[in-house]
This record gives C-alpha cells, structure tokens and sequence, in this order.
C-alpha cells in the first residue's frame, strides 16, 4: 500500500524534474538572446546594456538550477543558494537602472541596504553552517 508520504515524495520529485528541464530550457533561450544581443551590438543595431542584462538573468537561471538540483538530492533548500540567487537578482536590477540613467537616489540606496543585509546573511549562513556547529541549547558537552 502508497503511503501519504510516498506519494508525496514522488510528486517533489517530478515536480523539481520538470521545473529543472523548464530552467534548462530557459538558460538554453538566454544564452541564444546573449548571442543576439552580441551581434546587435557588433552591428550597432542594439545598447551593450542589453548584453549584461542578459547576462546577469542567465546567473539568476543558473543559480536557481543549482537550487532545485541540489534540493533534489539533499531534500532541503540551502540558505546560501537563496541568498546568492537574491543577490543576483538585486544586482541584475540595479545594473538596469544605472545603465537606463532613470534611477532615483532613494531606490538605490534602498537596493544598496537590501545588498548589505544579503550579504550579512550569506556570511553567517556560511560562518555558522548548521553542520560545523552544535547546537548552542544542548545540554550534552
């Protein structure tokens, strides 16, 4: 008999399979876009901004597969993968608006904060990683 949670493992798992193949498919797509976007400027047809845009979505893509891969091997999400991600994300953004010089001084103060709080994130996920360390409650020695 099909417990609860076998089948709840079986549908994770074809979910991340398929989500993994749809942003495999999408990084093939961006890297064609990266290419046009390269010709377009070799032929001065479009702005480099447009290169690095794509560029930075293509690491988003490639960090959000390194995410759903290893959730599928591990079965957790790691803090780490999120963070970067975010990060990416964050910095994709602000490279639009300072390379489309329609930014306001509070939104990228703003986005500068939300870096700084990521990365602050991302160094104590790394310097307190759950399985280097005991757990600070416990009563063993």
């Amino acid at each position: 008999m099909i417990t609860h949670d076998q089948i709840f493992k079986k549908v994770i798992y074809l979910a991340t399979v398929v989500i993994l193949y749809i942003l495999l498919l999408a990084i093939i797509a961006g890297m064609f876009d990266v290419f046009q976007n390269i010709a377009d400027v070799l032929l001065r047809k479009g702005d480099s901004s447009q290169v690095v845009y794509s560029v930075l979505t293509i690491f988003v893509l490639i960090d959000l597969f390194k995410t759903f891969a290893d959730y599928r091997v591990h079965e957790r999400i790691r803090l780490t993968y999120v963070t970067d991600a975010t990060i990416l994300i964050v910095m994709r953004e602000v490279t639009v608006l300072v390379y489309s010089h329609h930014f306001e001084t509070d939104i990228l103060l703003v986005f500068s904060v939300l870096l700084l709080v990521l990365g602050i994130i991302r160094f104590i996920s790394i310097r307190y990683h759950p399985s280097e360390s005991s757990d600070p409650f416990s009563l063993e020695e």
